[in-house]
């Protein structure tokens, strides 16, 4: 049984194809959209009190939706990423927002209509798959799994909230990043875990070898370190929420503003640490 869902998790990570190049497809469209639309997708999300897992379906469902379309307008950007998050509060939620909720947050860009148009788009785009496993999916099973197998203290119930939602935070800000897009979903989340957990840890609940992490591990770095300048996480109460839950309620920091010195953090450690030494006046050529 638990090799029969292992394999079709892992089945999913070649079904549902995602890529960093989906905007070489678009001239007009810049990264640093992408990340606006996520960054505001996660405030609607907390505002309306919505999973995390919510947010990450909608990621997942704009992502693939993008690496299908061509040519798109920026100013089709925000009508995608809520219809977006119009079908996947379908899924995902007990309780979703109504779809006037959702024109209604958008000031007036988005009409009732044009979601629902939009919606019926998506779906066709998307062949009706619906089920990717995200890259919060395959957090909670590593944790699962390391509960199961008793290797970290993440048994302590409130330790265990207090590192999940450092987690994810760190990789709600990783998302941002077009980059992020160059790494499968599973092993985003064990690159993450890997920046909380010893190495050894973090191969016996993914399975995945140091070889197939350390890329990521090492991209994500930045990002960790920015995040450890920033006040830790806390977990916030949440009216009608029950505590045991709250730390599966998306919310939203300055993350665009994180963002940028994660990124900048990064092109430095890039940076060769000495200038070249210019050749001597015997060795430039005559």
């Amino acid at each position: 049984m638990y090799k029969d869902v292992w394999r079709k998790m892992l089945s999913k990570e070649i079904k549902y194809k995602h890529s960093k190049s989906s905007l070489d497809k678009h001239p007009s469209l810049r990264p640093k959209m992408r990340a606006m639309l996520l960054d505001w997708l996660m405030e609607v999300c907390e505002s309306y009190t919505l999973h995390r897992q919510t947010f990450y379906l909608a990621q997942d469902f704009f992502d693939r939706y993008m690496l299908s379309q061509s040519d798109v307008q920026k100013d089709q950007l925000q009508l995608i990423g809520i219809t977006a998050l119009f079908i996947s509060c379908k899924i995902e939620e007990i309780y979703p927002p109504k779809i006037t909720e959702l024109a209604f947050v958008s000031d007036g860009a988005c009409l009732e209509e044009e979601i629902l148009q939009m919606e019926l788009i998506m779906l066709k785009a998307l062949n009706w798959d619906l089920c990717p496993e995200t890259v919060l999916s395959w957090m909670k099973l590593y944790i699962q799994i390391a509960t199961l197998y008793d290797v970290t203290n993440l048994l302590v119930p409130q330790f265990s909230q207090e590192t999940y939602i450092q987690i994810t935070q760190v990789l709600d800000l990783c998302i941002l990043d077009i980059n992020s897009l160059d790494f499968k979903y599973g092993v985003l989340a064990a690159a993450a875990f890997c920046h909380f957990m010893s190495a050894d840890v973090v191969q016996k609940v993914s399975g995945l070898k140091w070889e197939a992490i350390e890329t990521c591990v090492n991209w994500m770095a930045p990002f960790v370190e920015t995040m450890m300048c920033y006040e830790s996480a806390q977990l916030r109460e949440f009216g009608q929420v029950p505590s045991e839950d709250r730390h599966n309620i998306q919310t939203h920091v300055d993350y665009l503003c994180m963002l940028v010195n994660a990124q900048e953090k990064q092109s430095k450690s890039l940076e060769p640490l000495f200038p070249p030494t210019p050749p001597s006046s015997a060795e430039k050529p005559s």
